[in-house]
């Protein structure tokens, strides 16, 4: 596996898995990228929340879509429910071919689906060998191909090239049929190169590729990628954590920036101002590392127990004044 100097927040909270079976199975060969995007929600509402049903407005916020209208829904489950996935080994004269689906409905805005039994194994029963996909990554995807690509490169988990002969990518891809991309000079232009762009682009991989070349002709192509350092998003205890403490500084914001002294007062401005900016941090999509979070926690923390200690201090000041008061009426008074 080769390194590269890119750093991924990888958002677990918000991803899905696959078995590497499944991942070079050409799941998503066909597909637009709606409908990859309706197969992974699937398999993300599944994996998440234990459920397979979900409503066509969370679908929508995941992948940042507008308008998508019942005729939409209807063509875009039309056609993953009719996905097969299938495992090859021609030497040893074996093949099999499954059924993603055994069905799904769609009814005012809500999705039902049933997963067929031999697929169960590929999405909820991982032990070993499966990949991890971060939606708020591929989210970004504009081409489906680029998933479609992403997909394979991640599945090949520890490789740092591959060869692929030029149909062999083409199938993968899902356009050997259209005779746009029969001529190589198209194919690169119109879904290899866009594929690579994006992944360069969103996520923790860097892709190239050298030509494989008989003669004049281009056979194949050999890809070539290296892996940039995950980090681990904060969870949503986290982030859950750090929001109850500033939405604690704000409940008494106005007492804070109100002090008598000046001072004081300037100093507990100047704390506020400091967690307003932290508030950018508990929005979602979640933008931080864990270390991260523990540490905007820690300074959360502490920022209230300055302001708390500032207000104090002042109350205690208000209250010996009074107290003085009340001793020099009481003198008089005799």
């Amino acid at each position: 596996m080769r390194k590269n100097e890119k750093k991924s927040l990888i958002n677990y909270e918000n991803s899905i898995s696959k078995s590497n079976e499944l991942s070079m199975a050409k799941l998503n060969k066909g597909l637009t990228l709606n409908q990859m995007q309706l197969l992974a929600f699937s398999i993300f509402s599944t994996q998440k929340n234990g459920v397979t049903e979900f409503h066509k407005v969370e679908f929508e916020k995941k992948f940042g879509i507008s308008k998508y209208k019942t005729e939409d829904a209807m063509v875009d489950a039309e056609a993953i429910t009719s996905v097969k996935f299938s495992f090859s080994d021609l030497e040893n004269n074996k093949f099999s071919y499954w059924n993603v689906f055994r069905g799904m409905s769609y009814d005012n805005g809500l999705f039902k689906f049933v997963w067929a039994e031999e697929m169960i194994p590929h999405i909820l029963e991982l032990k070993e060998k499966y990949i991890t996909i971060d939606l708020t990554i591929t989210s970004k995807f504009k081409s489906g191909f680029s998933w479609t690509l992403y997909d394979y490169l991640k599945a090949h988990y520890g490789y740092w090239h591959k060869l692929v002969s030029k149909d062999a990518l083409m199938r993968l891809f899902g356009v050997e049929k259209k005779k746009t991309y029969q001529n190589t000079a198209q194919f690169k232009r119109g879904v290899l190169d866009v594929a690579i762009a994006e992944i360069n682009k969103f996520t923790e991989l860097e892709v190239h590729y050298k030509e494989i070349k008989e003669g004049r002709s281009i056979i194949g192509f050999d890809l070539i990628w290296s892996n940039g350092k995950a980090l681990v998003s904060a969870t949503k205890k986290q982030i859950n954590e750090l929001k109850i403490i500033l939405d604690t500084v704000f409940e008494d914001v106005f007492r804070f920036t109100n002090l008598d002294n000046r001072d004081d007062r300037e100093r507990a401005i100047q704390l506020v101002r400091q967690t307003e900016e932290m508030k950018l941090y508990i929005e979602e999509p979640i933008s931080i590392t864990k270390e991260r979070a523990n540490e905007l926690i820690e300074q959360a923390n502490w920022i209230l127990k300055e302001l708390q200690s500032l207000m104090q201090n002042e109350e205690k000041k208000k209250s010996m004044f009074y107290n003085w008061l009340e001793e020099r009426e009481s003198e008089e008074v005799k």
